[in-house]
C-alpha cells in the first residue's frame, strides 16, 4: 500500500482550534471520527466549512479529516475553513490568489475579552445599592 501525499494546517477562530489534514479522495470529511454532517448539524456551518474547498473548485477530489476542540460551533466552523484553506495553499500554491480573494486565509481574531477582577464579567459592575 503506497502512502498518500497529505497536507497539515492549523485553523483558528475565537477559541476554536480546527487541525485539519488533506488527501487525494473522493471527498469524504470526518471530523472528530465522526462523519462531518453528523458533527455539524446546522447546514449554515457545513457552507461555511466548504466555501475554501469550493473556491478552489476540488468538491469530490479531496478527503478531509479534522480534529476541532474549543469554542461552539460556529467558532469550530470557523476554525476548519480556515485550516482547509490553509491546507489548500500548501497543497497548491496556485490556488492561493481564488482562496485569497474570498478572504478564507484571513484569521478572524475576535476573541471573548477575559473577565477583570472587581466586575461581574469583562465589563459588567455589580449592581449599585444606594441603601
Amino acid at each position: 500500500m503506497e502512502k498518500k501525499e497529505q497536507f497539515m494546517a492549523t485553523g483558528r477562530r475565537k477559541e476554536s482550534v480546527a487541525r485539519v489534514r488533506i488527501t487525494a479522495g473522493e471527498g469524504t470529511m470526518t471530523v472528530n471520527a465522526r462523519p462531518f454532517n453528523d458533527y455539524f448539524t446546522r447546514e449554515s456551518h457545513r457552507l461555511i466549512i466548504m466555501q475554501p474547498i469550493e473556491a478552489a473548485k476540488l468538491e469530490k477530489k479531496l478527503d478531509v479529516i479534522a480534529l476541532v476542540n474549543g469554542g461552539g460551533a460556529s467558532g469550530q466552523a470557523g476554525a476548519m475553513r480556515h485550516g482547509i484553506a490553509r491546507a489548500l495553499v500548501q497543497m497548491d500554491n496556485a490556488l492561493k490568489p481564488a482562496i485569497k480573494k474570498g478572504g478564507f486565509l484571513t484569521r478572524d481574531s475576535r476573541m471573548r475579552e477575559r473577565k477583570k477582577y472587581g466586575r461581574k464579567r469583562a465589563r459588567r459592575r455589580f449592581q449599585f445599592t444606594k441603601r
